[in-house]
């Protein structure tokens, strides 16, 4: 069965006029729902991960300033979210889908969190709208409970996995493989395992083209237990803060051959939805849509 991570709390109400399109967490499984791509029994409330679980990844300085309110306004501005105790404990509840969907994923090949792809929190800050990294979290925990031994993190979205990539610069089991906007935020970048700089303008064909010349052979090479997938669709033509130029049918087909590549070496995938930026917030739930419709079609 399908499974999804969804809970009310992603929802959370930034203040009027925020460019972060919150909505979309809502609208999303809605879409999904009425098209009858899903159906109720596909949706899991998530529970919020342990706060130990985050201290294997997160510093406790940084933990105690989010927990108690007590964040510099400079490190507030830095993350591009006014601070709120719902908005920490959102993140929780963020990391806990993602950590279900894993174990969904083991058991039925794919599952998939409406939110998370958190990648630029770093172990001791959060910025970009991040403040705890779903995935690192995870995979450490993963790592440290001897669930997994080799990881990867294929990062999609346009934005290098800046925190991501830092946090595992000198963790062999986890392969960090990001495919991004060259001249995109962040600036300056940190060192992927893999980076992939992509230059403004990008198309479906070039895109395309290079992901599939490239994920293969990571695959094969490191030979993943477990791949955890983060599919923003920031890399529209369409998106406010892209600079590539996919279409909607591109970034599906992106997210075909992932599923496609990762089921036919029966390596479990789960996946963060991560950003997704364009005017109508129409474009940004079809191409979110987009690949739950995938991940069905290829898994189910």
């Amino acid at each position: 069965m399908l499974k999804i991570a969804f809970s009310p709390i992603y929802k959370y109400e930034l203040p009027e006029g925020h460019r972060f399109p919150m909505i979309k967490y809502e609208l999303l499984p809605e879409q999904l729902l009425y098209e009858g791509t899903i159906t109720k029994a596909n949706l899991f409330a998530p529970r919020p991960v342990a706060e130990s679980i985050i201290l294997q990844t997160h510093t406790n300085d940084y933990w105690q300033q989010l927990k108690n309110q007590t964040l510099p306004p400079k490190a507030i501005r830095k993350i591009g979210f006014p601070l709120r105790p719902e908005l920490v404990e959102r993140g929780r509840h963020i990391v806990g889908g993602t950590l279900q969907c894993v174990r969904y994923a083991a058991e039925f090949g794919v599952a998939l969190n409406v939110a998370g792809g958190t990648h630029h929190a770093y172990r001791n800050s959060g910025e970009g709208f991040c403040l705890l990294n779903d995935f690192a979290i995870v995979a450490n925990y993963l790592l440290e409970q001897n669930e997994y031994q080799k990881i990867m993190i294929v990062d999609l979205d346009v934005h290098q996995g800046n925190g991501t990539a830092k946090i595992f610069e000198k963790e062999p089991r986890v392969f960090t493989f990001s495919m991004h906007g060259a001249k995109n935020y962040p600036s300056p970048k940190e060192k992927s395992d893999l980076d992939i700089g992509l230059p403004d303008h990008t198309n479906d064909q070039e895109y395309l083209h290079i992901l599939k010349n490239t994920l293969p052979g990571l695959l094969d090479a490191f030979k993943p237990e477990l791949v955890l997938y983060l599919s923003g669709v920031d890399v529209l033509q369409t998106d406010k803060l892209g600079r590539l130029s996919l279409s909607i049918e591109g970034c599906q087909e992106r997210d075909k051959f992932v599923f496609l590549e990762c089921k036919n070496r029966s390596i479990p995938v789960a996946v963060s939805m991560g950003g997704g930026y364009s005017p109508r917030i129409a474009s940004i739930i079809e191409a979110h849509a987009n690949t739950f419709r995938a991940a069905r079609q290829i898994y189910f």
